[in-house]
């Protein structure tokens, strides 16, 4: 296993518990596990998953994350939550990769799984296409937790489930709206991390 940052993922040249990045400021994420660098074979695996339709790619792509957790040893959550599509890009592309990943995580793990706990009402720009800042600004309020499953958040570690991340900024989004929507904890499985330039 190659040394990662506990909190955001990245590699790491030696062993410790967070970048600096991390140490300066804390994501609003305790956790994150990732299975690989996203980087060849990595990247075109995933592109084809996401991209162009390959959902069968989903159960293997979930089982090598699936092993990087149980490595982690990490503490399991009450829900996985996938990342949502907005819904013309869900319309767009037919499925949700991340929800394809979480709910055979969930099955595999004994996890609850839940495409309905948090939304993301309105489309933006691909973040694909942006730089850092513009990221970070493309995707403030664009989650939301269901205000009637306020209950069910309540107190709760919840495990948000993606493909890749990239600089977090999603993830960063998520894991704010999720607090605010009651959970007690929020950590992040990814089956890539990009590497830090």
């Amino acid at each position: 296993m190659v040394p990662r940052c506990a909190r955001c993922g990245l590699r790491l040249g030696l062993a410790a518990p967070a970048c600096g990045a991390c140490l300066r400021e804390p994501p609003p994420f305790e956790h994150t596990v990732c299975a690989a660098d996203y980087g060849f074979p990595w990247d075109a695996l995933i592109a084809a998953f996401k991209f162009q339709g390959r959902a069968e790619l989903a159960a293997p792509l979930a089982e090598r994350l699936r092993v990087a957790v149980v490595a982690a040893d990490v503490p399991l959550p009450r829900w996985l939550v996938p990342v949502p599509l907005a819904p013309a890009r869900l319309a767009e592309r037919g499925y949700n990769q991340a929800w394809e990943l979480a709910r055979r995580l969930g099955r595999a793990l004994d996890v609850a799984a839940d495409a309905a706990l948090l939304w993301r009402p309105a489309d933006q720009a691909h973040q694909a296409d942006l730089n850092r800042a513009e990221r970070q600004r493309n995707l403030r309020s664009a989650f939301m937790t269901d205000p009637r499953r306020r209950g069910d958040l309540q107190g709760s570690r919840v495990v948000l489930v993606d493909d890749v991340m990239t600089t977090g900024a999603t993830a960063r989004e998520a894991a704010a709206a999720l607090l605010r929507g009651g959970a007690a904890a929020v950590d992040v499985w990814v089956v890539a991390r990009t590497p830090d330039r």
